[in-house]
C-alpha cells in the first residue's frame, strides 16, 4: 500500500531510535527495521525472532509488532489474526483492542469490532476514539444498506498490478489526468521497504474523442526523479503543478517536501521546493485553494493533534512567501490519521481519515465551514467509501463527478475509480379518485405548485392518472379540481433526497351532490362540547374550506335513535353550533357557515365502504331503529347506532365571493 509512502519513507529516513529493549541478533534487526518504517522486511524478521526470543513479554510484543506491520501495510485480515494472537498472550497495552477492532471493521465484522471497542473503552475510558469506533460499528451497516446516489467504476485504463492513486485533473477540459503509480516504468530503482514495491512517479493519461483513455506515461525528468514523487494537484488555472517529493540518501536524511512547477507549453518547468519547514520534516500531500493563497498539507510535525494531521499555510499574494504552518485542529484532525486533503473548486475541503465515524480504514470526508468559522465534517458514505481504505479524491468544477482511490478489491492494491452523481430525477405519478366510490375520475384539472414559484397544470387521463416532473430540493402541492366536487390536494417534497425517485400519490375528491361526513367528531355523553380528539379532523376541514373559498356549507349533526326526539333535536343543534363556532374561531367567515341539528330524523344509509367493513349491514339499507333492533347481537346494534351518530356538511352554494 503506497498511500502513506511519503510519510513512511520520511520515517525511514529519520532514523528513529532503535527499540532499546530488543535483544541482539534477529530481534534487534526486526525492531530496527520496524522503527525505520521497513514494515515488509520487519514482518519476516519478527517472525524469525519470535522463535529465538525467550522473554514472555518480548514474545508478546513481537506478536503485536507483526500485527502493526500488517496494519501499516493495509493487510487487515493478517493484522487481525496477529492482534488476536497478542491478545491471547495477554498483551498489556489496551491499544491492542482498539487496533484489533479497526481491522475487524475493515473486514466488515462490525459486531465483533464493536465488542473490541467496548473492551478498549473499559480499559481506556478517557480516549474518545473508543466511542468513535462504537458509533462507527452502529452506523456503517445502515450506510451499506442505504448508499448514496453516486455510481463508481474501476478505471482499468489507469490501473496496474501495482499501486495507482491520488488522481487529479491537469487540463480545463478534463481530458488529462495525473496520478501516482509505483508501476515498473517509474524512474526510481530502489525498493520501498514498507511495501516491497518500487518508488512511485507521477503519470498522465489522456482521453480521446471516443472516451478511451491512453496508456499512462510518466511525466518527464523536470518532475520525476530517482526519488519518490506523487500526490499531484494542479492549480485552478492549470498553470502550476504541486506535488510531493521524498528525497533519500544512504547516509543523510533529506526529508519530504512539497514542490511546484510552472507550465511551459505542454511541459513543466524544473520543480522547485516550497520551504515550509526545515529538513527532515514530513511535508506531503498538497492541496491548493482556487486562488492559490491557501495550501493544505499533511505532516506529523510537533504540535499536531494525533498521528498524521492536516496543516494549513497562507500567503497574501501569489508572489509572497508562505507564512507559518497552522494545524487545522479538531474537528478535522483526530488522534488517528488525516491525509490526502483536496480543495474542491467551490472551496469545500475533502480529506481522508481513519479517526472519524466511518466504514473502516480510511474514509473520505467533506468539510465545510459554518458561519462561525467552525468545520462541519460529513462522511461521503458508500459507494465512495467502503470498509477498505478510500482516499485521494478529485472533482470536476461543474459536475458532481471525478476520481478517487481505494484498495477495495481491484486489479492491484490501490486502484483509481471514477465516480459520478447522475442528475436527480423525480416524478410524481398520481391518481384522482372519488372519495365515496374509490373510482378514478377522468378530466380532472390538477395543478402542481412548487416552493420555487413554478406552477404547471394538466388533466387526468381516462384512468384518472396524472404525472409531473419534479425538481430537487423543492416542496410541492398538487391541487385537483372538478365541477361538482370539492377541491382536493396532496403534498410531496424532494428536499433532502439524494436518490432519484418516483412518488406515487392519490388525491380523493368529495362530491357535493350529497352530504359529506366529517369522521372522528366526538362529544362527551349528552353534551355538545367537542372533545380534544375531534380537533384533528376539524383542523383538516378548515384547510378544506380554505382550499374551496367559494363554497358555503351547512353543518349537520345527527344522533342515534335512542332517547326522546325533542331532546335529541336540541342536542344535535347545539353540537352542530359548537362545530361552527370552532370553524369561526379558526378564521372561517361566519356568513359561509350555518348549523342545523337533525336529531334522529335522518338515519344513515349503508354505502359500499360500510358494507365492505361490516358485511352484516346490507348495501343501501337505512339504519332505522326497527332495523337496528333486529340485529342479532348488541355489538352489531352498537356499531349501527355509531354510524347514525355523525357530523356532516352539505354544500349550499359554490359562488360565494369572499369579503376583503
Amino acid at each position: 500500500m503506497k498511500k502513506v509512502l511519503f510519510l513512511v519513507i520520511c520515517t525511514l529516513l529519520l532514523g528513529i531510535p532503535i527499540h532499546t529493549q530488543a535483544q541482539k541478533g534477529k530481534a534487534w534487526r526486526a525492531y530496527a527495521a520496524y522503527d525505520a518504517g521497513s514494515y515488509a522486511d520487519a514482518t519476516d524478521l519478527f517472525k524469525e525472532a519470535y522463535d529465538v526470543v525467550t522473554d514472555k513479554a518480548e514474545k508478546t510484543d513481537i506478536l503485536f509488532k507483526i500485527a502493526e506491520c500488517y496494519r501499516k501495510m493495509s493487510s487487515p485480515l493478517k493484522a487481525a489474526m496477529w492482534y488476536k494472537k497478542a491478545i491471547d498472550k495477554e498483551y498489556k497495552d489496551p491499544i491492542v483492542y482498539y487496533r484489533y477492532g479497526q481491522m475487524l471493521m475493515m473486514t466488515e465484522k462490525y459486531d465483533d469490532a464493536k465488542n473490541q471497542f467496548i473492551k478498549y473503552k473499559s480499559l481506556a475510558p478517557k480516549d474518545p476514539q473508543a466511542d468513535v469506533g462504537i458509533e462507527s460499528c452502529n452506523t456503517a451497516p445502515d450506510w451499506i444498506n442505504n448508499p448514496s446516489g453516486y455510481q463508481i467504476e474501476n478505471m482499468k485504463y489507469f490501473n496496474s498490478k501495482d499501486d495507482d492513486y491520488s488522481p487529479c485533473y491537469a487540463r480545463s477540459d478534463y481530458s488529462v489526468v495525473y496520478f501516482t503509480s509505483s508501476r515498473s516504468e517509474s524512474k526510481g530503482s530502489e525498493i520501498h521497504g514498507a511495501t516491497g514495491q518500487g518508488f512511485a512517479d507521477i503519470y498522465m493519461s489522456q482521453v480521446d474523442r471516443k472516451g478511451k483513455w491512453s496508456t499512462p506515461v510518466p511525466l518527464d525528468e523536470s518532475i520525476n526523479t530517482e526519488m519518490e514523487e506523487g500526490t499531484p494537484i494542479v492549480s485552478a488555472d492549470y498553470n502550476t503543478l504541486y506535488f510531493t517529493r521524498c528525497k533519500m540518501s544512504k547516509n543523510k536524511n533529506l526529508g519530504c517536501q512539497i514542490y511546484y512547477a510552472k507550465r511551459n507549453g505542454e511541459t513543466w518547468s524544473k520543480a522547485q521546493p516550497i520551504n515550509l519547514e526545515g529538513d527532515s520534516i514530513v511535508v506531503a500531500h498538497p492541496a491548493i485553494t482556487p486562488d492559490e493563497l491557501t495550501l493544505y498539507f499533511v505532516s506529523d510535525m510537533p504540535g499536531g493533534v494525533g498521528g498524521k494531521d492536516i496543516w494549513v499555510v497562507t500567503r497574501s499574494s501569489k508572489g509572497d512567501e508562505w507564512g507559518k504552518p497552522k494545524n487545522l485542529g479538531p474537528p478535522i484532525n483526530t488522534s488517528d490519521d488525516e491525509m490526502f486533503p483536496y480543495v474542491h473548486p467551490d472551496g469545500t475541503l475533502y480529506f481522508a481519515s481513519n479517526g472519524h465515524v466511518g466504514m473502516g480504514g480510511l474514509d473520505i470526508y467533506m468539510a465545510k465551514k459554518n458561519e462561525d468559522g467552525s468545520w462541519k465534517v460529513e462522511n461521503m458514505r458508500p459507494p465512495i467509501n467502503s470498509s477498505a481504505d478510500d482516499f485521494g479524491i478529485c472533482f470536476q468544477k461543474e459536475d458532481e463527478k471525478g476520481f478517487f482511490s481505494s484498495n477495495r478489491s481491484g486489479r492491484g492494491d490501490d486502484n483509481i475509480y471514477a465516480f459520478v452523481l447522475p442528475p436527480l430525477r423525480f416524478n410524481v405519478i398520481g391518481t384522482v379518485k372519488d372519495e365515496k366510490s374509490d373510482q378514478p375520475l377522468s378530466d380532472v384539472a390538477v395543478k402542481s405548485v412548487g416552493s420555487d414559484g413554478m406552477q404547471v397544470e394538466t388533466k387526468t387521463t381516462k384512468d384518472g392518472t396524472f404525472r409531473f416532473m419534479l425538481k430537487p430540493s423543492t416542496d410541492y402541492v398538487f391541487i385537483a379540481s372538478k365541477e361538482g366536487y370539492l377541491n382536493g390536494k396532496e403534498r410531496e417534497t424532494t428536499k433532502g433526497m439524494s436518490k432519484s425517485k418516483d412518488f406515487h400519490t392519490n388525491i380523493y375528491l368529495s362530491s357535493i351532490e350529497k352530504p359529506i361526513e366529517l369522521p372522528n367528531i366526538f362529544y362527551d355523553f349528552n353534551k355538545a362540547d367537542l372533545r380534544p380528539e375531534s380537533m384533528v379532523t376539524l383542523d383538516k376541514f378548515v384547510e378544506t374550506l380554505n382550499d374551496n373559498p367559494n363554497v358555503t356549507i351547512e353543518l349537520m349533526s345527527h344522533t342515534d335513535a335512542r332517547g326522546a326526539a325533542d331532546l335529541n333535536m336540541e342536542l344535535s343543534q347545539r353540537r352542530a353550533q359548537s362545530v361552527v363556532d370552532y370553524l369561526i374561531q379558526k378564521g372561517i367567515a361566519p356568513d359561509r357557515l350555518s348549523a342545523k341539528g337533525y336529531g334522529k330524523t335522518q338515519p344513515k344509509v349503508v354505502d359500499k365502504k360500510m358494507h365492505d367493513q361490516y358485511s352484516f349491514l346490507p348495501l343501501g339499507q337505512t339504519l332505522t331503529e326497527e332495523f337496528i333492533i333486529s340485529l342479532p347481537t348488541s355489538e352489531q346494534q352498537e356499531i349501527a347506532h355509531q354510524f347514525n351518530r355523525r357530523t356532516e356538511f352539505k354544500v349550499l352554494r359554490t359562488d360565494y365571493i369572499p369579503k376583503k
